[in-house]
């Protein structure tokens, strides 16, 4: 048996195995070490595969579009955007990974447009692991199907999950720290369902017999695994379904359609300014209008930061030697008492405000 046929028995262990305390040791056991396969089929893999695609991230963030093929990931793209992604009919219309660009209340978001995801993507399928590693590198995904294939979406899901992509999840509260002796030291900071056995059982799946262990929240199984592998990427991603002008009223309502979910038509352009705002939002973005001394606000190029941005990176964005010629800054918005208040590096900033710089002559 190869990698992969070790890969699907352990799947189809875990699938008919009920979870409960009594066989919490022994799932965690093949969970171990399901990951450590997919993790050599990933390897293996990678020794044999092509030159891949390259995409030079630009922007403020980048945006991919995931989906299965022809669901309208070309349409989307070109609707909302200046590219030109070829679009037809059939499948795998797009062969290779399409930039695009567009601008929304200042930001300015790269999309990319990539080869449809299908079924086995993860283990190298129609080029999946090429197309995979693009999307490791996202800030945001957009994940698309249409009205017609809602249960497309699990597909998606199990695909990223199983290529260690985990969407809308943030990394455990777990520090490990190795050492060359003196074997397994847990401690934890919170009560947790995982038995100390089953942990220690893990960890030794992956060679992991020296260790000091810190859990800081409650954890599953899959937490802990991802913890130890340390090659996760943890992305935000929207839901989008498209095609929504082929149905009506009457049989959209009969429809899986997932909660939460953008509803879209990329053909007539219905939904596309929902999904920008949803977009902004969803990357966790403020506008920051800079102010020179004596004159307004800059309001028609805000720069762009990250929620939780504090005024050292206002500085960091301006000039490289602005913090070190850094006196004070001036603020004027919702994250100061009053109007004008002078602030320093480590002061968090929020969405519109108005910041004047004062350095050194």
């Amino acid at each position: 048996m190869g990698i992969e046929d070790d890969i699907k028995a352990i799947e189809d262990e875990i699938r008919k195995t009920p979870y409960n305390k009594a066989t919490q040791l022994h799932i965690g056991r093949l969970k171990a070490k399901l990951a450590r396969l997919r993790d050599e089929l990933q390897k293996s893999s990678g020794k044999h595969e092509g030159t891949g695609y390259s995409v030079k991230k630009s922007g403020d963030a980048t945006v991919i579009l995931v989906g299965f093929p022809s669901v309208g990931k070309s349409t989307l793209l070109n609707k909302l955007t200046n590219a030109q992604s070829p679009v037809a009919d059939y499948d795998f219309t797009t062969l290779k990974v399409i930039p695009g660009a567009f601008v929304h209340t200042g930001a300015h978001i790269q999309l990319l447009d990539i080869p449809g995801l299908i079924e086995g993507a993860a283990a190298g399928k129609g080029r999946g692991r090429e197309v995979l590693s693009v999307i490791r590198n996202a800030d945001l995904l957009l994940l698309i199907t249409d009205v017609f294939h809602p249960d497309h979406l699990n597909v998606i899901k199990k695909e990223l999950h199983d290529a260690g992509v985990r969407i809308n999840e943030t990394p455990p509260a777990i520090a490990i720290h190795r050492k060359n002796t003196r074997g397994l030291a847990i401690s934890k900071t919170v009560e947790c369902d995982i038995d100390e056995a089953t942990m220690r059982s893990i960890l030794n799946e992956h060679k992991i017999h020296n260790a000091d262990v810190l859990i800081r929240e409650s954890i599953t199984l899959d937490q802990l695994i991802d913890a130890i592998m340390a090659n996760r990427k943890y992305v935000p991603a929207l839901i989008v379904v498209n095609k929504l002008d082929l149905v009506d009223n009457k049989a959209l309502k009969g429809l899986a359609i997932p909660e939460g979910a953008i509803l879209i038509s990329a053909e007539n352009g219905w939904g596309l300014d929902e999904l920008r705002n949803a977009i902004f939002d969803r990357l966790e973005f403020i506008r920051i209008y800079m102010k020179r001394p004596g004159s307004p606000p800059d309001k028609e190029e805000p720069l762009i930061l990250k929620e939780g941005a504090t005024v050292s990176e206002v500085c960091a964005r301006i000039h490289r030697d602005a913090r070190q010629k850094f006196r004070y800054a001036l603020v004027w918005g919702k994250s100061v008492k009053y109007e004008g208040q002078r602030v320093g590096l480590e002061h968090v900033l929020l969405d519109e405000d108005v910041v004047t710089l004062v350095m050194e002559k």
